[in-house]
């Protein structure tokens, strides 16, 4: 399991992952989040509509996996 310091520290290869599971994001969101876990959380929110309590779910979900 991740935790959210090692996301943050390797971004780059964390957010191709983020890609895959969030195909809606771009490149240019994931260069713009850079790591931190309230842009991510902010922008799966515009992409994909859902509440705040789901995208919390999702990534924490995210980080158990992986």
């Amino acid at each position: 399991m991740m935790n959210w310091d090692f996301v943050q520290g390797n971004w780059k290869q964390v957010s191709g992952k983020v890609k895959q599971q969030w195909g809606k994001l771009t490149d240019d969101d994931l260069a713009k989040i850079a790591g931190k876990r309230e842009e991510l959380e902010g922008k799966l929110q515009e992409r994909y509509g859902l509440s705040k309590d789901e995208i919390k779910k999702q990534l924490d979900d995210f980080m158990t996996r992986h």
